[in-house]
C-alpha cells in the first residue's frame, strides 16, 4: 500500500472515533507527516468544536513547517462556526496536502482545494476516495438532498419472518449480529420504531456501550396507546422522543414528559414528516428498526435509502407470521425494488445483505 493511503486510512481511523457525535458535521480525521513519521493528528469531535486539521496542526506545532498534511474531506475555506480551515493550514507552513474527497457542501466544493493551490501548496484529491465516500454518505446525502439519510435494518427468518405467529421474537439472529446492530446504532443519530414494536418486543435500542455514543430512540405513536412501563421510558441512559399526531391524548402526553421523554406533535404522522423534522434538529442518520406497516410507510415516503438484512438460518414457518415489510401496493414481480451496490457477509451464523434501493440512491 502506498504511504499516501496509510495515511488517509489512519485519518478514517481517526474521524470514526466521533461516529454519531458530529452531526449536522462530517466525520473527519486529520495527519500531518513529516519526514516518514507521523508528527500531528487529531479529529472533529462535535459540531462547533475546532476542525480535524486544527487540532492535527496544533499537535504538530513547528514541526508542520514543511511537512504533508492527510485529511480524509477537503479542508474548508468558509467562516462557519469556526473559522477556515485552509488558512490555518496556510499560515502553519504545510507545503503539501493530501484529500481524501471533494466536499460535497456548496459553501466548500472544491474552494478549499483551490484556496490552498492558490497558496502554492501542492494538493492531491482522491486517496482511498470510495472508502472517504462510505463514510461520509451521510453528510453527503443531507447536503445535497436535504434530509438525513434513512436506514432500513430487520431480521428474519430463512423463510421470511420477523416473528412468530404468536408474535415472539426474541431472538431471530445470533449474538455476532447483535454486537453488529449495536455499533451500527452507535453510528446513527436516531433510531425509530412504532407503537406495534415497543407494545410488542419492549426494546431497549440502545447500543450497550456504557460510554458510547447513544441515539436519539423515537416511537412513532399515532393514538398514545402505549404501555405504563417501558425500557424506553428510563431516560437515564439514552433519551427517549415520543413521535404523534397534533391534539393527540394531551393527559398522556403530560405523563410521558414527567418521566423524562420528550413528546413532539406533528401535523401529519407520516415517515416523511419525522425525517422533516430529524433533518430541522441536524441530522445525519437515522436508523429505521420498526415493524411491517411503518417500514412500508417509511419506504413509500422515500424515508430509506440502504437496507440491512439479516436472515438467520432458521424456519419458523405459519401463514400468519409477519415478514419484515407490509403491503406496498405492488402487484407483478417487474415492479420490486431492487437493490444496488450490494454487499453480502457472514455474521457468526447469519447473513447481512445490504445495499441501496434503486428508487432513493444517496
Amino acid at each position: 500500500m502506498h504511504p499516501d493511503q496509510v495515511y488517509m486510512q489512519r485519518c478514517l481511523d481517526l474521524a470514526r472515533r466521533a461516529l454519531g457525535r458530529t452531526a449536522p458535521n462530517p466525520l473527519v480525521g486529520a495527519v500531518v507527516v513529516r519526514d516518514g513519521e507521523i508528527v500531528g493528528e487529531g479529529f472533529h469531535p462535535q459540531a462547533g468544536q475546532p476542525h480535524a486539521e486544527v487540532f492535527a496542526l496544533a499537535t504538530a506545532g513547528e514541526r508542520a513547517r514543511g511537512a504533508t498534511l492527510y485529511v480524509n474531506l477537503e479542508p474548508c475555506n468558509h467562516h462557519g462556526r469556526t473559522p477556515p480551515c485552509t488558512e490555518a493550514v496556510i499560515a502553519a507552513g504545510i507545503q503539501r496536502v493530501v484529500v481524501g474527497m471533494i466536499d460535497p457542501d456548496q459553501r466548500v466544493q472544491g474552494s478549499g482545494v483551490a484556496r490552498l493551490q492558490q497558496a502554492g501548496l501542492e494538493v492531491t484529491v482522491g486517496v482511498e476516495e470510495a472508502d472517504c465516500q462510505t463514510l461520509n454518505e451521510a453528510f453527503s446525502f443531507r447536503v445535497i438532498n436535504g434530509r438525513p439519510l434513512g436506514l432500513l435494518k430487520y431480521a428474519m427468518t430463512l423463510d421470511g419472518k420477523i416473528a412468530t405467529s404468536a408474535g415472539h421474537s426474541a431472538w431471530i439472529t445470533g449474538p455476532e449480529a447483535r454486537t453488529w446492530v449495536h455499533h451500527l446504532r452507535a453510528s446513527c443519530d436516531a433510531v425509530v420504531i412504532g407503537g406495534n414494536t415497543l407494545r410488542r418486543d419492549d426494546p431497549h435500542l440502545t447500543t450497550r456501550q456504557a460510554d458510547g455514543h447513544q441515539p436519539l430512540r423515537v416511537v412513532m405513536s399515532r393514538t398514545l396507546n402505549l404501555p405504563e412501563e417501558a425500557h424506553l421510558w428510563k431516560t437515564d441512559c439514552a433519551p427517549t422522543l415520543v413521535l404523534t399526531q397534533e391534539g393527540t391524548d394531551p393527559q398522556r402526553q403530560d405523563a410521558l414528559r414527567q418521566r423524562g421523554v420528550d413528546v413532539v406533535e406533528l401535523p401529519e404522522l407520516r415517515p416523511a414528516a419525522a425525517m422533516a423534522y430529524f433533518h430541522q434538529r441536524g441530522f445525519l442518520s437515522v436508523l429505521w428498526e420498526c415493524g411491517g406497516i411503518l417500514t412500508a410507510q417509511a419506504i413509500q415516503d422515500r424515508a430509506i435509502q440502504k437496507v440491512f438484512a439479516f436472515i438467520a438460518p432458521k424456519i419458523i414457518g405459519g401463514q400468519q407470521a409477519p415478514s419484515p415489510v407490509a403491503d406496498l401496493g405492488l402487484t407483478a414481480m417487474n415492479d420490486a425494488l431492487p437493490l444496488e451496490q450490494v454487499r453480502v457477509d457472514a455474521i457468526g451464523p447469519d447473513c447481512l445483505i445490504q445495499g441501496y434501493l434503486k428508487m432513493s440512491h444517496p
